[in-house]
């Protein structure tokens, strides 16, 4: 719904410039200078620049209508009215009152597009935002260093007590190998001993 205005005034444009041209050209005159800062072969003239941003609009329309690349859709159209709303609703410079009121009016509808464009390039279709998705990824990546601190140093608190284990198994071990070479050792003696008593 919000694109459709897009596509018909932005065909209405490109069908017939010169109809807009006159109510564009204290616009497109002012832009004159920066359009040719950019590239000296930039068209300039009033019925061109008003065929472009035709065109953009309805680009824009059928992009933003459809589903497609809807965040530079809605931008463009964005950036399409402030020219067209400029040249067209300056009620500023309108001396009649009701004429004044009138494009007031037509200024103020357009800036609540503008809000609506925004609000539709800020739409992520249900999907979280950058912002929250960067958030979430350093609030995981927190959580997962945080829990493989904790495991190392539960494995490592396991590694030091087997380690433990396996010294005093080790020390029993040596203990009980002592031990007996010390009983073999004395048996030895006492065999030997009795041997030589023997006649």
């Amino acid at each position: 719904m919000l694109a459709a205005i897009f596509v018909i005034q932005g065909w209405a444009a490109l069908r017939a410039p010169a109809k807009l041209a006159d109510t564009a050209r204290p616009v497109t005159d002012r832009l004159e200078p920066a359009l040719k800062a950019v590239h000296p072969s930039l068209p300039t003239d009033a019925e061109t620049l008003v065929r472009v941003n035709g065109a953009a609009q309805v680009a824009g329309g059928i992009l933003l209508a459809t589903g497609r690349a809807t965040t530079p859709a809605a931008l463009v159209l964005a950036g399409s009215l402030v020219p067209t709303t400029l040249a067209g609703h300056a009620f500023w410079e309108v001396e009649d009152p009701v004429q004044r009121n009138q494009q007031r009016i037509n200024f103020l509808k357009n800036l609540g597009l503008v809000g609506g464009l925004l609000f539709a390039a800020l739409d992520n279709e249900g999907r979280p935002s950058i912002a929250w998705r960067a958030r979430s990824t350093a609030a995981r990546a927190r959580r997962e260093a945080s829990h493989t601190a904790q495991t190392a140093k539960r494995e490592a608190g396991h590694a030091a007590r087997a380690a433990r284990r396996e010294a005093r198994h080790a020390v029993h071990t040596a203990q009980r190998e002592a031990k007996h070479v010390v009983n073999s050792a004395q048996r030895d003696a006492r065999i030997a001993r009795l041997a030589r008593k023997l006649p």
